[in-house]
């Protein structure tokens, strides 16, 4: 078989699908890795784009992946294979070098998101419809477990799954106001730690990069729920009583996504709900140290991975604006508007790179994180998240 040049496999612009009866041709040649590939999520098509972040352009399409209006996204330790959750409860897996759905499964009704287990060989969904989570061979999507979320024989919403070592997984139940965490050490046989009376309505949650605090926002009440994994006997702690919905002065028009929260150093940027501020947080003591004034109400606070620089976007109606602050000065250093309604941000593993969605300006932008320059512009159809490959070696992503 002869494959193509470099040139020519920078210069596919095709759709790809298995489902179709597709065998397509190589989207990256044999002698190169996975760990710079990475997808774009075309929500309004139900396709993804195939990025590639060294050369800085797009590779490819793949098709045929269904309601992608909140899509979420995990890597194999490979990084060149990654699976999908959409909204419509598929969880599709897909090879980004060959560009092929390797499989793909029906699992709920409504799904928001998943995770991957610590070495790979567990994939869990997080489900709003029927609720509850279930586990799956990330190898073959046979199906291991289904551990609904119930409790007084109500099915509750589960939000904020994330991975922690030792093949264990936590999320957050949003109409029982609990924590789970399911042990899968024998995936068939679930054993589950639950914390009770965590606040009402836990809305999403983040693991910190160390996997030792889990934190879920509470949409109900004012304040944030934290547990500390490494405790010898964790407990949830209520942390920051002043952040939330009681506090608002503003109409809250889109929730922040606490998976964009950043953690840079000894200290926590979060999105202030309904103010147009970013706070910052010691680590140490959970206690509010600054803010800093934006532009609008902030959606991701995202880190750039050497900690020098947070990146913010924002809410209706300063949704084309994004702006950078200095962790050292914590004073903005540059505002830029890269498109009409940016959803997502995602660096480069070193943080060279940012790369921006314009969900309707229907492009990728790629920014020169020290220069703030624009170094492509990549064509999307309503482009939302963005995922690169490196996420597979970090915990809770």
């Amino acid at each position: 078989m002869t494959f193509p040049t470099r040139r020519a496999v920078l210069g596919l612009a095709f759709s790809t699908s298995l489902l179709a009866g597709c065998a397509p041709a190589l989207l990256v040649p044999p002698e190169r890795g996975g760990s710079d590939l990475g997808l774009v999520i075309e929500r309004e098509s139900g396709s993804i784009g195939v990025l590639d972040t060294s050369a800085r352009t797009r590779l490819g399409t793949i098709d045929g992946l269904g309601d992608l209006s909140h899509a979420s996204v995990v890597f194999a330790r490979d990084g060149a294979r990654a699976y999908i959750f959409g909204r419509d409860g598929a969880l599709t897996k897909v090879n980004l070098r060959t560009g092929r759905i390797e499989g793909r499964v029906m699992q709920a009704g409504n799904s928001i998101g998943g995770a991957i287990s610590q070495d790979g060989t567990l994939v869990v969904a997080q489900n709003y419809q029927p609720g509850g989570i279930k586990v799956f061979d990330a190898r073959t999507l046979a199906p291991l477990a289904d551990i609904p979320a119930l409790v007084d024989d109500k099915a509750s919403r589960v939000v904020g799954l994330a991975d922690l070592p030792g093949q264990r997984f936590i999320f957050s139940l949003f109409d029982a106001g609990q924590i789970w965490i399911a042990d899968l050490s024998q995936p068939t046989r679930p054993v589950l730690t639950k914390f009770e009376q965590i606040g009402k309505q836990p809305y999403d949650a983040l693991v910190s990069p160390n996997g030792r605090h889990y934190i879920a926002g509470l949409f109900g009440e004012d304040g944030l729920a934290m547990i500390d994994l490494w405790a010898p006997q964790p407990r949830v702690q209520r942390i920051l009583p002043g952040y939330g919905k009681g506090e608002q002065p503003l109409p809250v028009f889109k929730m922040p996504h606490l998976r964009g929260w950043s953690i840079a150093g000894r200290h926590a940027y979060l999105p202030a709900i309904g103010r147009r501020e970013v706070l910052v947080v010691d680590t140490d003591s959970w206690q509010e140290v600054g803010r800093i004034p934006v532009a609008g109400q902030p959606v991701f606070v995202m880190a750039r991975p050497d900690g020098r620089q947070v990146w913010v976007n924002f809410a209706v109606p300063d949704y084309d604006t994004v702006q950078v602050i200095d962790t050292q000065t914590r004073q903005v250093v540059h505002s830029l508007k890269p498109g009409k309604a940016v959803l997502h941000m995602e660096f480069t593993p070193r943080g060279d790179t940012v790369w921006i969605s314009a969900r309707d300006d229907h492009h990728v932008s790629v920014i020169d994180t020290a220069s703030f320059r624009t170094l492509a512009v990549l064509p999307a159809k309503s482009p939302s998240g963005i995922f690169f490959a490196s996420r597979a070696a970090r915990t809770g992503f």
